[in-house]
């Protein structure tokens, strides 16, 4: 192990609230604002504005190839797609089923995972699953038995998807075939006590999570060796690599408090930035 170091990071955006899905495009990063159902684009001095406007929690969103941004409306069960006037349009419907977190891989391959059950209206826990969403518009599922499936990453020689298993503390890892099915699900690496959410894959192969009941934000090797593990003042629910180098950690934090039915205290919601070491890669 590395070490734990302070944390580094900068605040590029403070005063939001249950804030995932953070994904750099452009030369800006997007998130979501669950809390206010909102997706966001801040620029590295911190100027903000609202993309897209959508009544779903949770609130996840992907790049296409094309450069068109896709919105996971968990609440419709639809994939909604942004056009270049601002409007969402369905690009797929998924079905009522707890949708979560979304990633797309370099040949346009949409894999949208769900936890399972609805976590929300208290009902019993129940494996999740993945599923693919093809660009001829077709949609199988692809993986099952997932132990609540968050954060998911595809490496970029576009042959493996990476996805957290928060209530599994580890990251599973799948084969990804030529028509963007999943196989050869293995262990990729076995976290002890972190409870992944939104991870990113960097150009050594080594995954960066976030855990929101740790605070924290680790960097692992396939295994699980801690390279590298950056403390937070408050719970870390995803991160990802960007910036002009590809060097820069984004990472989103708020105060989660299960008391509290809205999950985190209003305005405990950051954007946080530090600079690392190796760039990231593969997708988000």
């Amino acid at each position: 192990m590395a070490g734990t170091q302070e944390s580094g990071f900068r605040t590029l955006l403070a005063g939001r609230g249950l804030v995932e899905s953070p994904r750099w495009h452009g030369d800006r990063l997007y998130f979501s604002d669950w809390s206010a159902h909102e997706v966001i684009a801040v620029d590295l001095a911190g100027r903000s504005e609202v993309i897209a406007r959508v009544e779903s929690l949770p609130l996840c969103t992907a790049w296409l190839p094309d450069g068109q941004l896709l919105i996971v409306s968990s609440a419709d069960g639809l994939l909604l797609r942004r056009e270049s006037d601002g409007a969402l349009v369905t690009h797929a419907d998924l079905g009522k089923s707890g949708w979560n977190d979304i990633v797309v891989d370099g040949r346009g391959n949409v894999y949208v995972n769900s936890i399972g059950f609805n976590m929300m209206a208290g009902e019993a826990y129940a494996p999740g699953f993945v599923s693919l969403v093809t660009p001829d518009g077709s949609i199988r599922r692809v993986a099952d038995g997932l132990a609540f499936p968050n954060g998911m990453a595809v490496t970029a020689d576009n042959s493996t998807l990476i996805v957290a298993e928060s209530y599994g503390h580890g990251l599973a890892a799948f084969d990804i075939d030529a028509e963007g099915g999943l196989s050869h699900r293995r262990v990729w690496a076995d976290l002890g006590d972190g409870t992944p959410d939104g991870i990113c894959v960097d150009a050594e192969n080594a995954v960066w999570y976030a855990d929101v009941p740790n605070k924290r934000c680790a960097r692992i090797a396939e295994g699980g060796r801690v390279l590298h593990e950056i403390e937070l003042d408050r719970g870390g629910f995803a991160c990802t690599l960007g910036g002009p180098a590809g060097k820069t950690l984004f990472v989103v934090a708020a105060e989660w408090r299960d008391d509290l039915p809205e999950m985190v205290p209003a305005g405990s919601g950051q954007v946080l930035a530090t600079e690392v070491a190796v760039p990231g890669a593969g997708w988000p």
